[in-house]
């Protein structure tokens, strides 16, 4: 089962590029991994059948009890072979759906493997925490997929729209899922059904858990979210929204039944909610004119038949609600596949635009009338066969003494007679021929298509006529259920009240269906306001005004304003809580050696000049002063790693700065003076002396001995390294890095987001590039071109770097390129050579990645944005990527030998000439920090450098291009 799950992740990671080779007999590819996990579950039969579970168990986070352990029990079983199974033919049948110029085709069919493989965990899956990462994995993706036309407004909103209400009911969930766990001191399903615990903490986290189900199965009041997901492709619709992901619910409610269906609430919740789903759904499906709408509307209403039934919680009612998931995973998913040939041949799903379409397409036709004829729970097929043991099991609890079993008899008898009711209307609208509308043409073949539909139509018939073949095997979930029960799936249980039931509801149904005009005028009388979809935009109404308002609020004024508000509730803040303090220091050391107040001294100096200057430049170069003396006092303290850690950040501060300045004016206020100088100053003078004052308590507020005398034997004993500072940021505290550097890579995606429009892919142009560019302004003849030569200048060929010909001869340092030439390459050695000398010598992956980055700022000041390019033919998102993605993958790996998050692994040994040698884990997490700070820098470059040239010159042109056509 794990190899398969891994089947799945691999393989759907590698299906878009498959496609390109492909295209859509990609689809027949990957149907494979669904069809195995298929075949294998067949092959568990025999287990399932002896009452005993197939199992696997592998260790994964021991600290929490967090194992993945995978479970196929009678319920799995059944699960899995609908979400396998329907996921195989649905992945058929978009290998005929789809054409071959179908936007984002790999892209969909790599989710549609990814959301079968997602589906199949979850089911199969014994912990609940790993339930839950799948649980919210398949929101994501059917995200995704319902968003599959992401150039329709209509696909956007309703794949938003699906992803905060299943997130939304999921994080309520998760709080269930956590109480649930600490109340049962494990994490594993089966035990904690096995031995249910009481108490209100355990009925509360039960209420929790079910309100994540519900909003998964789009019950009331959370069912207006399935309806809208029609937006998407009608595979998604007969996959996630009739066979896989609305079923997911369902299955959490019928895992839990066997243990906690006499929890408080547990009823009322599931019929009342229930019921009402069922009626609404199938009220509404009655107004529709869309065929797929039809059925999303009867899917709701067919799911809130589904939980009354799967959380009545007795013997009979589970093996009635086990066979009605089935029988409607296989006529609904028949029927949405319909919907799809009929919108594929015709070009729409309006059937008041459809006219004759029985007779022109039989087959089709007939495949639909058995899937209307199972979900109507007409006899000889499986849905009556489902219904009539839904019926049976509500009479006989009714009939001993449950008053529940009464009200949910007559609740699904009504919604079932609707169902009957929409039923008919879908086969008539489908396939009636009617009087003003011209025979429907129809294009394209459909033979392909019909596979998928028809497997399922056999299905349908097969365990209608012959039931006795599930029953078994369903049977051993009933058993699960304490109390009595003799039920069993049967075409003819002779004349029983559930029969007349079932007769009853046929005839009322089609009675609706022939009075369906004064149906509708009953449905005209209803206001439009009673709309579930209306409280949801509501709510987000509500929200977006209330974040305007607040926003305008606090950040009235400016960025001076709210950062001075800021600052005085910092300073008053503090304030109050050092006026509370009873620890003061009894002398205060004021340097520790001559040096020390020397260098404070021209800091200070150099900040309060920094604010003082008009030129932007001259600040600068101020601000880089406070910078570099803070380099010397850690020099001088005794602390290298740091002192070259802050040198070299400060040199690619400033060369940023640089590159920023070139587009704002060289004075500061240029066109608006400052106002309120005085309050500013105060406010800054305070915050000065509050932090001054804190930073004097702190140091007088220790009482406990500093654990930094450890740290040297820590570094060695756990770390394996004599550098304190590096061993502490890639071993000791390397969550902290993790943190750290990803937000490095959001700085450095929301830099470059803010310079390039249409993607950074591509966008630093290579030499030839350049040269190209020349030609078309000589060609233009246009007058200023900025790779060209000033007047009386002569172009040289001879250039000590790539780029050198690139440049006009005033623009070009000779002087620098030589001394960058000489220096590049012996600067990126020793930026390795920091990279893996870290752990016992000043350096790392943070100091050598700003080395790294320095010599790549040296290339683009010499060079410019060609050189650059030339210089890193990779693109900066892929080393960020791949900075993260081994940090990362560091952390997780170790996860997989039973051991913590980032617990390193080391390999020592002795080396002729090099001596004794130390790796680990965490050298491999350092080579990730280096990727990213390498990956920003070049990103700051081509963002900030490299783009703004490209701007720089268009605009150049563009004045040149004016002034010679003038």
């Amino acid at each position: 089962m794990a190899v398969l799950l891994t089947a799945f992740l691999v393989l759907s990671i590698v299906t878009p590029n498959l496609t390109r080779w492909l295209s859509t007999r990609v689809f027949f590819v990957i149907a494979l991994v669904p069809l195995a996990a298929f075949v294998l579950t067949l092959l568990q039969t025999p287990t399932i059948l002896d009452g005993h579970e197939a199992l696997e168990s592998y260790a994964w986070i021991p600290s929490l009890g967090v194992e993945l352990s995978f479970r196929v029990d009678a319920l799995a079983w059944l699960l899995s072979l609908v979400v396998t199974g329907v996921g195989a033919l649905v992945l058929l049948y978009c290998a005929h759906y789809f054409s071959t110029d179908e936007p984002g085709l790999g892209r969909f069919a790599g989710l549609m493997l990814a959301f079968a493989g997602t589906m199949y965990g979850l089911v199969i899956t014994d912990d609940i925490v790993v339930l839950f990462m799948f649980w919210e994995i398949t929101s994501v993706l059917s995200y995704l997929l319902i968003g599959h036309y992401t150039g329709r407004k209509e696909s956007r909103g309703a794949a938003l729209q699906a992803l905060l209400v299943t997130t939304f009911g999921g994080l309520i969930m998760l709080v269930g899922v956590v109480m649930m766990v600490v109340a049962n001191g494990t994490t594993s399903i089966a035990a904690m059904v096995a031995q249910p615990q009481e108490g209100p903490a355990v009925a509360t986290a039960v209420i929790l858990i079910l309100i994540g189900a519900l909003s998964k199965s789009a019950i009331v009041p959370f069912h207006f979210w399935l309806p809208a997901a029609m937006a998407a492709p009608t595979p998604v619709s007969a996959y996630l929204h009739a066979a896989a992901m609305v079923k997911a619910g369902i299955y959490l409610v019928g895992r839990f039944a066997p243990g906690y269906a006499d929890s408080p609430g547990w009823m009322p919740t599931l019929i009342v909610l229930g019921l009402a789903a069922m009626l609404v759904g199938a009220w509404r499906s009655l107004r529709q004119y869309d065929l797929k709408l039809v059925l999303a509307y009867g899917t709701v209403s067919q799911l809130g038949f589904l939980i009354v039934i799967a959380g009545f919680g007795t013997h009979d009612a589970a093996l009635a609600a086990v066979a009605l998931l089935l029988a409607h995973a296989l006529y609904k998913a028949t029927l949405f596949l319909v919907v799809g040939i009929i919108d594929h041949r015709t070009g729409t799903r309006d059937w008041r635009k459809l006219s004759d379409l029985g007779r022109r397409a039989p087959v089709l036709m007939s495949v639909s009338a058995v899937a209307c004829l199972s979900m109507a729970g007409v006899p000889l097929l499986f849905g009556f066969v489902a219904k009539e043991a839904v019926f049976t099991s509500f009479i006989d609890a009714g009939l001993a003494g449950s008053d529940w079993g009464w009200v949910a008899l007559v609740g699904t008898a009504v919604g079932s007679a609707l169902t009957v009711a929409y039923t008919a209307r879908f086969f008539w609208g489908a396939f009636a021929r009617r009087e003003n509308c011209a025979p429907t043409p129809l294009t394209h073949s459909s033979r392909g298509l019909m596979v998928s539909p028809v497997i399922l139509t056999v299905a349908t018939i097969v365990f209608g006529v012959a039931p006795g073949l599930i029953d078994a095997p369903l049977g051993v979930y009933a058993a699960s259920f304490a109390g009595p029960g003799s039920a069993h799936l049967a075409l003819w249980h002779g004349l029983q009240p559930a029969l007349a039931v079932s007769a009853g509801v046929l005839i009322v149904g089609l009675a609706l269906f022939a009075v369906r005009t004064a149906v509708a005028r009953l449905q005209d009388l209803v206001p439009d306001w009673i709309e579930a979809s209306r409280g949801y935009w509501s709510v987000l109404s509500v929200v977006d005004r209330f974040a305007a308002r607040t926003t305008i609020f606090a950040q009235r004024g400016g960025l001076s304003q709210y950062l001075a508000t800021i600052l005085v509730v910092f300073v008053a803040g503090v304030v109050f809580t050092l006026s509370m303090n009873r620890t003061w220091p009894d002398s205060i050391r004021l340097f520790d050696y001559p040096a020390q107040p020397v260098i404070g001294l021209i800091m200070i100096v150099a900040a309060i000049l920094a604010a003082l200057v008009e030129q932007r430049m001259t600040a600068v170069l101020l601000v880089g002063i406070t910078g570099y003396g803070l380099v010397a006092l850690f020099a001088l303290h005794g602390a290298p790693d740091l002192a070259i850690t802050q040198g070299l950040v400060e040199m690619a501060t400033i060369v940023i700065f640089v590159l920023v300045l070139r587009r704002l004016p060289v004075k500061i206020a240029q066109h608006n003076k400052p106002v309120q100088k005085k309050r500013r100053m105060l406010i800054g003078a305070l915050v000065g002396l509050t932090m001054g004052i804190v930073g004097v308590v702190a140091l007088a507020a220790r009482q406990a001995q500093t654990i930094a005398v450890d740290l040297p034997e820590l570094a060695v004993t756990e770390g394996h390294g004599r550098n304190i500072v590096n061993v502490m940021l890639v071993d000791i505290r390397a969550w902290d890095t993790m943190g750290e550097i990803s937000v490095l890579v959001v700085v450095a995606t929301g830099v470059a987001s803010l310079l390039f429009v249409s993607g950074r892919m591509g966008a630093m142009p290579r030499i030839a590039g350049a040269r190209a560019m020349r030609r078309s302004a000589r060609r233009r003849q246009v007058v200023h071109d900025p790779l060209a030569p000033a007047h009386g200048e002569t172009e040289t060929r001879h250039t000590w770097i790539f780029a050198g010909r690139t440049l006009s001869l005033r623009h070009r340092s000779i002087l620098l390129e030589v001394v960058v030439r000489l220096l590049f390459h012996p600067a990126i050695i020793v930026s390795i050579y920091l990279l893996f000398v870290g752990h016992n010598q000043p350096g790392g992956g943070f100091a050598g990645g700003l080395l790294a980055g320095l010599a790549l700022i040296a290339r683009y000041l010499a060079g410019g944005r060609f050189e650059l390019a030339e210089a890193v033919t990779v693109d900066a998102g892929k080393i960020l990527g791949a900075g993260i993605l081994l940090a990362v993958g560091t952390a997780v790996g170790s996860l997989f030998f039973g051991a913590d998050a980032l617990t390193s692994a080391y390999l020592e040994a002795d080396v002729a000439v090099l001596g004794h040698l130390s790796i680990g884990t965490s050298t491999i997490f350092d080579i990730g920090v280096y990727l990213v700070v390498v990956g920003l820098i070049l990103d700051i470059l081509r963002s900030l450098g490299g783009e703004v040239d490209r701007q720089l010159d268009d605009a150049e042109v563009s004045v040149g291009s004016r002034g010679g056509s003038a």
